[in-house]
């Protein structure tokens, strides 16, 4: 992993415009050496000029010093290079000015009006020292010598520096830009791991909300029939053995029932997990959070595949309800097909919890089941009378959590339909959904 953008920032940890303490150094080195190489370079050129050696020193030792500001002010360095020129002193300082001018982020019309300045000023001046020399010594090798040797060691002078310099520049910015899109993979990766943990918190949010929902409606309706059933069967054990037996079957038969249904739902649970121990891998996070939103969407497929109930079951749905001492009527409108298993099980689900609220809450009450199916849309409803002042199950005191409808309303708005649920003006009351077919 990569740190972060802020990181790669060098420290200001150096005087003045220098960034670190190194270069600082090297900078004032280098100016030292130029100094030194002015100053004795100077000497000639006093003689020369016809002016005392001292001045010639003095400016010499002026005129080098000035690539100590060479990172600040290249330009400036270069053009004090190609103002000694005709001087023949500021050889250090020409080839690292030009250096720092190519390697620089100034623009390259600049750079390169700059450095065939001094690519000039080093041709006029080596001409004129060539021929010199040769007349001097009485030299005859030919025309061609001396702007062969002029445009020879101007070349050599120039070139190479402002090559150099290039080469390091681009390689400098190609690092700066490498480093950047690393900092921004780094920064997307923090991004993409968050979300990743959000999207897992979610799904597990997600998760136990859905596993919730199916322990209500598979305990609520099979356990509160056993209680019906075990209101009845205390009040009949003496007066009509042969009922209490048959209220005693079918205690057991709900039992059963709902045994059967949470082991298929543990299941479920189950099989998306390994059994045993092990040693916890070292991943990161965004990989922890990818894996964990997958393990989400295997159990929501595995709850797909799983057995579950289906509209075919609502015949014995009601019966059940009948066996307990409701009287329920069930009216079925359009002709029946298939559904998709989501919209069968929360179909299902939806009748058989308002069946239940029923047995908690208006036990006796004659109830309405009524199925409709359309073209596009399945539509279910129960609704109940008033129930009866007076019930032999009324001395089950049933409990009630208060989540059974809030589960019928998640069910179906997650599959896109609606849900309503009220009191009717007789005093009873009603449940309403709609699902879309698809």
């Amino acid at each position: 992993m990569t740190t972060t953008g802020e990181d790669h920032v060098p420290a200001r940890g150096g005087p003045w415009w220098w960034d670190r303490r190194r270069g600082a150094v090297l900078d004032v080195g280098l100016a030292v050496v130029s100094a030194f190489e002015c100053a004795a370079e100077g000497v000639p050129f006093a003689r020369d000029a016809g002016i005392p050696w001292a001045a010639g020193v003095v400016f010499g030792l002026l005129a080098g010093s000035v690539l100590v500001v060479r990172r600040k002010w290249p330009i400036a360095v270069v053009l004090v290079a190609i103002a000694v020129t005709p001087a023949q002193m500021g050889f250090l300082m020409g080839i690292v000015g030009l250096y720092t001018l190519a390697a620089s982020e100034l623009p390259r019309r600049i750079i390169g009006s700059l450095a065939g300045m001094s690519l000039l000023g080093t041709f006029i001046v080596m001409f004129v020292r060539v021929r010199q020399d040769m007349a001097r010594d009485d030299l005859d090798l030919g025309d061609w010598f001396v702007p062969f040797a002029s445009i020879t060691a101007s070349l050599g002078v120039t070139a190479p520096p402002v090559l150099l310099g290039m080469y390091v520049g681009a390689r400098r910015r190609l690092m700066e830009s490498l480093r950047e899109r690393a900092d921004s993979l780094e920064r997307e990766l923090q991004l993409l791991a968050e979300r990743a943990e959000e999207r897992a918190e979610w799904a597990r949010n997600e998760e136990r909300t859905r596993i919730a929902r199916e322990m209500h409606d598979v305990v609520a309706h099979r356990v509160s029939l056993m209680v019906v059933h075990a209101a009845a069967l205390q009040a009949v054990a003496r007066k009509d053995p042969e009922k209490a037996v048959k209220n005693a079957a079918l205690v057991g038969d709900m039992g059963r029932q709902a045994l059967t249904e949470l082991r298929e739902m543990l299941g479920v649970l189950r099989s998306g997990g390994e059994s045993g121990p092990r040693e916890r891998p070292s991943v990161p996070l965004a990989a922890v959070g990818v894996a964990a939103a997958a393990a989400a969407s295997r159990a929501a497929e595995d709850e797909g595949r799983a057995e579950g109930p289906c509209l075919s079951e609502l015949d014995e749905l009601i019966g059940q309800s009948a066996a307990a001492g409701m009287v329920v009527a069930l009216s079925v409108e359009g002709e029946e097909r298939s559904y998709a298993r989501e919209v069968e099980q929360t179909a299902f689900r939806v009748v058989q919890e308002a069946l239940t609220n029923v047995h908690k809450h208006a036990a006796g009450a004659k109830t309405y089941v009524r199925l409709a199916h359309r073209v596009s849309e399945i539509a279910m409803q129960v609704e109940n009378e008033p129930p009866p002042e007076v019930s032999s199950a009324s001395s089950a005191r049933l409990p009630s959590g208060g989540n059974g409808l809030v589960g019928m309303k998640e069910r179906v708005t997650a599959l896109g339909g609606v849900f309503v649920s009220g009191p009717t003006d007789a005093g009873g009351f009603r449940v309403s959904a709609v699902i879309p077919a698809s």
